[in-house]
């Protein structure tokens, strides 16, 4: 079981280390309390992940309430969350203090730009991760594929995509139940 210290720490951590917001941050976040402390499981993990992208706020900060609550309870989630948010808000707050004065640096701009690559990497790793852990195989990887393009090409709401979605994995639910089993 964690303690207080130990998910505080292991949150300041992950926000201390990452660059390019929550998505970035899962992989992260995996690792620590999926694989390294082993506080929850992949599944338990993955469904944190999906309740996270659903609920309004921050990605990362919604996972950080989770499992602080999980293993903790309120006080868990409180103390996750602080943690999660405090290296952010400590960064924030010297940027916006020296920001105007080197925003133009040339050396700045170019750590900047090459920054920007690895982050899409570290966006695009919780994505393989999540469809190896959802088990997407060639039948329902349509359904992503499908999503990501409505959402892209077409500016479809996601909101409307994880209701349509939800609604679908019911409805298939429902008549797959509804089937007579073959003796």
């Amino acid at each position: 079981m964690a303690t207080l210290w130990q998910l505080f720490g292991t949150f300041t951590k992950i926000g201390a280390f990452t660059i390019g917001g929550g998505y970035a941050m899962l992989p992260l976040i995996e690792r620590e309390v999926v694989d390294n402390r082993k506080w929850i499981g992949k599944d338990d993990f993955l469904d944190m992940v999906v309740v996270s992208q659903t609920a309004p706020g921050l990605l990362a900060m919604n996972i950080s309430i989770l499992v602080g609550n999980k293993l903790r309870g309120k006080t868990g989630a409180v103390v996750s969350a602080f943690g999660s948010a405090l290296p952010s808000f400590v960064v924030i707050l010297i940027v916006a203090v020296f920001l105007n004065e080197y925003q133009n640096n040339p050396w700045l701009v170019k750590m900047f730009r090459a920054v920007r690559p690895a982050v899409v990497a570290l966006i695009a790793v919780p994505i393989f991760n999540m469809a190896r852990t959802a088990k997407l195989n060639c039948y329902t990887v349509w359904i992503s594929v499908v999503s990501a393009l409505l959402i892209w090409r077409l500016s479809v709401s996601p909101v409307l995509i994880i209701l349509v979605a939800g609604v679908g994995g019911v409805l298939y639910r429902i008549l797959k139940d509804a089937k007579p089993k073959k003796s």
